[in-house]
Order: C-alpha cells, then sequence, then structure tokens
C-alpha cells in the first residue's frame, strides 16, 4: 500500500517508471478489462482524481480507499500494481454490485465504470448524448460501434469517433469534463483493426449539437450541416 497521494506521471518520468518488465498492473483472473482500464483512468492523468478523494454523496470509503492506496499510488509511484491489489478491489465490488462473477470472469469495461462510478462512488454522469433528436442519454463512457471500412487501414482515435457518431446519428449535448473512450472490440478471431494510432489531442467540435461552426465555403457562421 502507499497511502501518501502521488501526482500522475507525466514525460520523461512516465517512461522512466512505466517502461520495461514487471512494470503495469499484473493480469490475474481474466482481469485484463479493468487492468487496461484503471491504467488508462489514472496512470497519466488526474482528470478522475476525484474518485479517490472526493466524499461524494453515495461514495463507498473502503472502495475509495482501495483505489486509491492500493492501486493508483503505487502504479505512479513504482510503475507496479499487483495482481493481489486489483483481486481485493474485484472482491468489494463483487460485495457491492449486483453480479458474483467480477473475481473470475471478463466483464465489459463500461460494466465496470458504471458499476464503481454510479453504484459505490454515486459521481454523476461524464457525458450527455443524443441521437437523431432524441431524449438526450446520459452515460460514463462511449464505446465505438461502426462497420469495418476499407479505407481505414490504421486510423486513428479522432477518425473512429468521428466516423462513429455519424454512423449513430449521435451528438454531444454539452462538452464532457472527460471523454472515456473504448474502441471498437475484438476476440481472438477477429480484430477490426490491427492497430489504433492514439490521437494526443480530440478535436470535438463537430460533434456538439448546435455548436456554431465556421462555413467550410464562405467563412462565414454555417446554417447547414451535410453528413
Amino acid at each position: 500500500q502507499a497511502p501518501e497521494s502521488s501526482p500522475p506521471l507525466r514525460n520523461e518520468a512516465a517512461v522512466r517508471v512505466l517502461r520495461g518488465r514487471m512494470k503495469g498492473i499484473q493480469g490475474h483472473c481474466n482481469s485484463c478489462y479493468m487492468d487496461a482500464a484503471l491504467f488508462s483512468l489514472f496512470s497519466c492523468t488526474s482528470v478522475l482524481d476525484s474518485m479517490l478523494f472526493m466524499p461524494f454523496p453515495r461514495c463507498d470509503r473502503n472502495v475509495q480507499g482501495i483505489l486509491r492506496d492500493e492501486i493508483v499510488n503505487p502504479l505512479r509511484r513504482t510503475g507496479f500494481v499487483r495482481a493481489s491489489s486489483v483481486m481485493h478491489l474485484r472482491e468489494q465490488l463483487t460485495d457491492k454490485g449486483q453480479c458474483s462473477s467480477f473475481t473470475n470472469a471478463e466483464k465489459d469495461p463500461e460494466e465496470f465504470l458504471t458499476l464503481i462510478m454510479q453504484q459505490i462512488l454515486g459521481i454523476e454522469p461524464l457525458l450527455k448524448l443524443q441521437s437523431g433528436g432524441q431524449k438526450e442519454q446520459e452515460c460514463y463512457c462511449y464505446q465505438i460501434f461502426m462497420d469495418k471500412q476499407e479505407d481505414l487501414v490504421v486510423p486513428n482515435v479522432q477518425q473512429l469517433v468521428e466516423r462513429s457518431f455519424l454512423s449513430s446519428d449521435l451528438k454531444l449535448v454539452e462538452i464532457p469534463s472527460c471523454f472515456i473512450i473504448q474502441m471498437p472490440r475484438f476476440g481472438k478471431e477477429y480484430k477490426m483493426f490491427s492497430k489504433i494510432i492514439p490521437s494526443l489531442e480530440l478535436d470535438i467540435t463537430d460533434l456538439l449539437l448546435d455548436s456554431p461552426r465556421e462555413c467550410c465555403l464562405c467563412g462565414d457562421v454555417a446554417t447547414l450541416e451535410c453528413s
């Protein structure tokens, strides 16, 4: 355990602490979905550090303490988290949640995020989406759904998000405080893309509902949008 809080890793420090053997979060009993999600959310960013410290109304302080002291702080300090620490968190999620298989089965990352953010910590949804003028939906992360497209061989995240929103006729109702994106799913037999290039910045201008934008022809404020 590392009870003293550590800041997220940046630049050269991130490379020095996280690169090499025995680095990252140790996998055990189908924990890969949770390991990858926790590493992405906390290793190099503080955007969701409120999950570690804020006394939310329905917050389970025991789970919050395990997440902070046994997983995030050791990851940021030494670059390594034992599988037993993640199992401790999984046992608590099994006790608090409606599902008895969090300790041994593989889950969808969205199921894990919704359980820990909504039911255990009581955090408000991070995203508000609207599809085709219908009632807005609230969620904690966005999973990219799209058909195979031959012109995308090695896509970047920007392309995938834009095409996924377009194919589902989706818009962001407001600028999200945190935009968690789950890449296209794949299994042992099939991968939609062999590689995806991370976009270090994400332009969501065209994804926002009723956001004033520039006409690509005359430069004035646009009045029509062509998909």
